[in-house]
C-alpha cells in the first residue's frame, strides 16, 4: 500500500487526507500548529492518523508522496529534508485532479481572483449547473471529489498552489493580472513569481480555453515564452486589436464564442478593476454554454465578496469600507482609484517586500490622512511621512478605528486597504476585516 503523508491539516490538507483514505492509501497527517477541532473530527471520522504541534520525521520521511499545504514554504526544515531525499511533493489540487474528469475552471492573478471565482460560481449555480467552489475559497477540492462530486469546479488558485501542480489540467484557465506579490516566497525575484502564475496554462490542449487580460505587460512578456495550445480569449477595458471582450460606448461586450452584451450600468460590480473581473467571468460562462439571459441576470445581481471593498456602514456622515483582502500594493491601488470622496487610508501589516511607489500619487491625490496599522510601522513612516499628510501610528484595530474616528469629517471615507499580509497582529485577513467591522459598528 502506498503511503501518503499530508503536511498541514487545514481545509486543503484534511480534504486531501480523506480522498487519499477513500482511494485506499495509508495516510498520515502532520501539522506543526494546533489542528482546528472540525478537522480533527473529520480525520477521526475517516480513521486517519494525525499529529499536531510537531513533525515526526521518521513517519514523514517514509512517505511515497507528500501533499503539502500551500501555506508551508519550502524553506521549513522538514520540507528541506523531503526535497533533499527526493520525495515528490504535490498540492491538494494536483492530487484531487487525478480522481475526477469534471470540467475545471481555474482562476489566478495577483488581484481580483476571489471576486472573479465567486462571480463565475454565482453564474453557474444560478444557471442550474452542478458546480463546486474550491481552491483558495470554498471547500477542499479533494474532499468534494471524495464525498460529493460535481460536474464542474470553479477553482481559485494561488501561486503557492500552482507551484506544486504538475499534471493537473485546467479546461478553462483565467489569468487576470501579474503584479508583485509574495516576493518573500520567490527569492525576491518577480520573474519567479510570474513564472509560477503561468503554470495555470500547463497541460492545456486545443480543446481548452485561456482567458487573460490583454493589457497586462507582464502577461504579454510571459506569453512570448510559451506555445499556448488552448483557444485564447483576451479581454481589455476598451475595444482594441485582438481583444474579444471589452467596454464600448457604455456596453459590456463579448464577441466570442457567442456574441453577447449588457449595459455597463447594469453590472452589479463597480470600479475599473471590476470591469476585468466581470469580463473574465462572462467569457468563461459564455464558453461553458450558459445562456445569455442567465449571464445577464447574474452579472447584474451578484452581491460581491466579503472583505473586498465592502461597505460596512456610515457613522457621523463618514463611510467606512473594509478592503482587508487588499494584501498587496496593486490591490490598494485599485481601491484608491475607485474612491470618489476624501479618504483616510488604513495601511500596514506584515510587509512582503512591498514597493509603495506606485500608490504614492494616488495617496497624495485622494487621501486626507494615513493611519498605520502594524506591529512595526517603520517602513510606512519612511515611505509616506514625506507626503505631509496627518499620520497616526497604531498597533491594534481598536487604536486604529479610534484614530480614524478622530481624523474623519462628514463626507469622508475611511478605507481599510492595508497593502500587507495580516499575520503580525491578526490570525488572517478575515480576522482583520471582522475586527474592523465590529469596532466600526460599535462606534
Amino acid at each position: 500500500m502506498k503511503k501518503i503523508v499530508i503536511l498541514g491539516a487545514g481545509e486543503s490538507g484534511s480534504g486531501a487526507a480523506v480522498l487519499a483514505k477513500v482511494k485506499g492509501f495509508e495516510v498520515f497527517v502532520s501539522d506543526m500548529a494546533e489542528i482546528n477541532p472540525k478537522y480533527k473530527k473529520l480525520l477521526d471520522e475517516h480513521q486517519i492518523e494525525w499529529e499536531e504541534k510537531q513533525h515526526t520525521e521518521e513517519k514523514i520521511l517514509r512517505a511515497d508522496e507528500i501533499i503539502k499545504s500551500p501555506g508551508i514554504p519550502d524553506t521549513t526544515p522538514i520540507v528541506k529534508k523531503i526535497i533533499k531525499q527526493g520525495t515528490r511533493i504535490i498540492s491538494e489540487i494536483e492530487f484531487a485532479g487525478r480522481y475526477t474528469s469534471s470540467k475545471m475552471i481555474c482562476i489566478t492573478g495577483s488581484n481580483g481572483k476571489t471576486t472573479t471565482t465567486s462571480l463565475i460560481y454565482h453564474i453557474f449555480r444560478d444557471a442550474g449547473y452542478d458546480v463546486g467552489l474550491a481552491g483558495n475559497i470554498g471547500r477542499s477540492l479533494a474532499l468534494q471529489v471524495a464525498l460529493e462530486p460535481h460536474e464542474y469546479y470553479v477553482i481559485e488558485l494561488s501561486s503557492f498552489q500552482l507551484d506544486n501542480m504538475y499534471d493537473f489540467r485546467a479546461n478553462i484557465a483565467i489569468l487576470l493580472n501579474i503584479t508583485p506579490d509574495h516576493l518573500d516566497r520567490y527569492d525576491n525575484k518577480f520573474e519567479n513569481y510570474a513564472d509560477s502564475k503561468m503554470r495555470i496554462i500547463q497541460n492545456q490542449t486545443p480543446d481548452d480555453s485561456f482567458i487573460y487580460w490583454n493589457d497586462d505587460p507582464v502577461i504579454q512578456k510571459e506569453l512570448r515564452k510559451f506555445n499556448v495550445k488552448a483557444v485564447c480569449y483576451p479581454f481589455s477595458e476598451l475595444k482594441e486589436h485582438g481583444s474579444i471582450g471589452y467596454i464600448e460606448q457604455g456596453m459590456y461586450t463579448i464577441e466570442q464564442p457567442t456574441p453577447f452584451n449588457i449595459e455597463q450600468e447594469s453590472l452589479s460590480l463597480t470600479g475599473k478593476h471590476n470591469i476585468y473581473n466581470s469580463l473574465a467571468a462572462g467569457i468563461a460562462s459564455n464558453i461553458s454554454g450558459i445562456r445569455k439571459e442567465n449571464i445577464r441576470k447574474s452579472l447584474s445581481d451578484f452581491p460581491g465578496v466579503e472583505h473586498r471593498l465592502e461597505k460596512v456602514c456610515k457613522v457621523a456622515g463618514v463611510q467606512y469600507i473594509n478592503d482587508s483582502k487588499a494584501t498587496n500594493v496593486d490591490a490598494c491601488w485599485y481601491a484608491l482609484e475607485s474612491m470618489r470622496t476624501p479618504t483616510i487610508l488604513i495601511i500596514g501589516g506584515k510587509d512582503k517586500g512591498n514597493d509603495y511607489e506606485p500608490i504614492k500619487p494616488l495617496v497624495k491625490e485622494k487621501c486626507t490622512a494615513l493611519v498605520y496599522l502594524g506591529a512595526d510601522n517603520r517602513k510606512l513612516h519612511e515611505n509616506f511621512d514625506s507626503l505631509g499628510l496627518p499620520v497616526r501610528d497604531t498597533h491594534s484595530m481598536k487604536e486604529c478605528v479610534d484614530a480614524c474616528y478622530e481624523l474623519a469629517r462628514p463626507g469622508d471615507t475611511v478605507l481599510l486597504s492595508p497593502c500587507c499580509a495580516s499575520f503580525d497582529l491578526f490570525k488572517n485577513m478575515e480576522d482583520r476585516g471582522e475586527q474592523f467591522k465590529q469596532l466600526v459598528k460599535a462606534l
